[in-house]
């Protein structure tokens, strides 16, 4: 059993307010925001990902909500320079639409997605069940907890300035290896305070979530941590499906897996349930994961 921490709600607003892009008055379809200062300086993968899924949605017409994107991490981004957002639209079907994203710093790509959209339709209906006897979110150690008392830049800038509370099911992987090297991983997660009524915005920020965890079953399965000395990561491409509508304010469950790692890459997969067992996104990342020779 954890304690609960408090709710700064602050560090939700910060995303919210990194998510709010702005559109070019001269041209509809180009945005610019600005980033969120992380510990290496690089940008954060799951924000440009909710922020080009933003841009994008912005141009599609309303009642039509993304259900997938496939996006590549072409190059770091820097936090201290503002990002441009570039969409195409490719189509405009009676049921979908497409949009292509560049998000650009210095007039290079940082990220390449492509995002459809459908409007709420009627058809076949169904969908895998959640794992049975998951331990509850409030019986499941969480990370601001076990990272609040330690004394370095990372721990701190993650227990202060996290707008989602992680909690990972069987002990996680910060501070160490897990004691079964299993590609499987189960992880609770919501937002750090309540969330606007928004649909496009809680699915931008599931992806923004999502980025955070994706490769950690990488890390478990090959018998690694966060903190292995020489440890080189980084998201190469993600891929998303919303299957369901979702709510990041209320808990929800990725259940996660490794199918395969080579070549310095690895791929992990994850389902995300509602705390009830609804099967609301299915995600697949590819990272780079290379260790000292």
């Amino acid at each position: 059993m954890t304690s609960e921490q408090p709710t700064p709600h602050s560090a939700i607003d910060s995303v919210l307010g990194i998510l709010e892009i702005e559109q070019d008055p001269a041209s509809p379809d180009v945005f610019s925001g600005d980033s969120l200062p992380q510990p290496n300086g690089r940008v954060f993968g799951g924000q440009v990902l909710a922020q080009s899924l933003l841009a994008a949605g912005r141009t599609v017409e309303d009642g039509r909500l993304p259900h997938s994107l496939h996006g590549y991490f072409l190059r770091a981004g820097d936090v201290r320079e503002p990002i441009t957002f570039a969409v195409e639209r490719l189509r405009d079907g009676r049921s979908f639409s497409a949009r292509r994203t560049h998000a650009l710093q210095g007039g290079a790509p940082i990220l390449s997605m492509i995002t459809s959209f459908q409007e709420d339709q009627p058809g076949i209906d169904y969908a895998d069940e959640m794992p049975a006897d998951v331990p509850e979110p409030e019986d499941v150690t969480s990370a601001l907890d076990l990272l609040s008392g330690i004394d370095h830049p990372v721990a701190k800038f993650w227990t202060q300035e996290a707008a989602f509370d992680v909690r990972h099911v069987g002990g996680s992987i910060y501070l160490g290896p897990a004691p079964s090297h299993q590609g499987q991983q189960m992880v609770w997660f919501r937002s750090r305070g309540p969330l606007p009524d928004d649909q496009l915005l809680h699915r931008a920020l599931l992806a923004y979530a999502c980025d955070q965890v994706m490769l950690e079953p990488i890390l478990r399965r090959s018998g690694q941590s966060w903190v292995t000395p020489g440890l080189s990561i980084a998201s190469l491409d993600h891929a998303m499906w919303w299957h369901r509508d979702v709510r990041v304010d209320d808990w929800l469950l990725y259940v996660q897996s490794s199918p395969s790692a080579q070549g310095g890459r690895g791929l992990g997969a994850a389902r995300v349930f509602t705390r009830e067992g609804v099967l609301v996104a299915s995600v697949a990342q590819e990272g780079m994961v290379r260790l000292p020779a």
